[in-house]
């Protein structure tokens, strides 16, 4: 997730959270209790809660979720650390710390093991998910920042954003096998298990990259008429459908993974950074920097949007628990501290 010396931390916040917030105490000191209202009226979301997160009020980056062991991994780019959170139970369970200026994570598994890209050292770090304990640390390439892992050849995908390649990983020795140079600033990475390729978006050239993992070999180079700065990437193999968020210009993009068109443009908040999916709802979010999130219903080729409207400041981060359909949102600062925002559908 793109964060380059300050250019994200100058964006001006165009939300606000509402001052009527209703603050209570349980039992529990960690939880801190949402008014009933949601933070807009324009969002099909109700706002159930704010869990406190330890730490400094700085910048939080990607999420990623295991929903075996009901674990959320959050990047604490600010503090440099990632933060374990029980979904269940609704608490941070541990924290991995000399992880400098992390942006991505990305939990896999079926290794119990989380990799995220620590680019203050540009260093990929490989942590038990059972100890939580650092285990290995791999050359990450120029600016590591979005990853992607693919089964079949046991290799992680790292996106090295300004160093304009794409490093591997072979996971079962924890080394790096291969660099592919990509040509461009390089965006967010993923997997496709319909075609068991990896996709890389090129933000400065308006391109999605293909990459053949038993080669690492680039088989195609998408052009994306209409994206500017194509950053978040999300594919729905269901559907066969590529979501592209870009932040130069505010847009998603919806591309038709059959015939490699985009057949959909929407308008988004400002700045749109990481997308979700829940599969059971077909409901995608996008959020953005600008702290505006927006919605959309996914019906095979079909997409249409459902709600935009406020989550909290800089909500650029969500993930979402397909079992109980709440989306999580880090939130870097309310009242002087980072805070797990959850919400839930109407």
């Amino acid at each position: 997730m793109k964060l380059r010396h300050n250019r994200r931390f100058a964006l001006p916040v165009v939300a606000v959270l509402l001052t009527a917030l209703a603050i209570m105490d349980f039992a529990s000191p960690r939880y801190c209790q949402a008014a009933d209202k949601p933070p807009t009226s324009d969002l099909p979301l109700k706002h159930i809660t704010d869990i406190p997160l330890p730490g400094g009020a700085t910048r939080l980056d990607y999420e990623s979720y295991d929903p075996d062991r009901n674990l959320l991994f959050i990047a604490h780019l600010g503090d440099g650390e990632v933060i374990a959170f029980d979904m269940r139970e609704s608490r941070v369970v541990g924290r991995i710390a000399n992880v400098s200026s992390v942006h991505g994570v990305l939990v896999i598994p079926e290794l119990s093991r989380v990799y995220a890209s620590a680019t203050g050292t540009n260093e990929i770090v490989a942590i038990d998910e059972v100890t939580l304990k650092v285990v290995s640390r791999i050359p990450g390439g120029i600016y590591p920042d979005g990853m992607a892992y693919a089964p079949d050849v046991h290799k992680l995908y790292v996106s090295n954003e300004s160093g304009e390649t794409e490093t591997v990983i072979d996971v079962r020795t924890n080394t790096r096998v291969a660099t592919i140079s990509l040509g461009g600033e390089v965006g967010n990475t993923q997997y496709d298990p319909v075609s068991r390729h990896i996709f890389v978006n090129i933000q400065t050239r308006q391109q999605l990259i293909e990459i053949d993992p038993a080669t690492d070999q680039i088989v195609a180079r998408i052009d994306l008429p209409g994206a500017r700065g194509n950053h978040g990437l999300l594919i729905n193999p269901r559907d066969r459908l590529a979501f592209i968020a870009c932040e130069g210009n505010d847009r998603l993009l919806v591309l038709d993974m059959r015939t490699m068109r985009v057949i959909q443009k929407f308008d988004t908040g400002g700045t749109p950074d990481v997308l979700a999916f829940d599969p059971v709802l077909s409901t995608l979010y996008v959020a953005g920097e600008s702290g505006i999130v927006s919605m959309f219903h996914v019906t095979s080729t079909v997409v249409t949007k459902i709600g935009t409207g406020s989550v909290g400041p800089h909500a650029h981060v969500v993930a979402v628990d397909t079992s109980t359909h709440r989306s999580y949102f880090p939130l870097k600062d309310i009242d002087g501290r980072p805070v797990l925002r959850i919400m839930e559908p109407w």
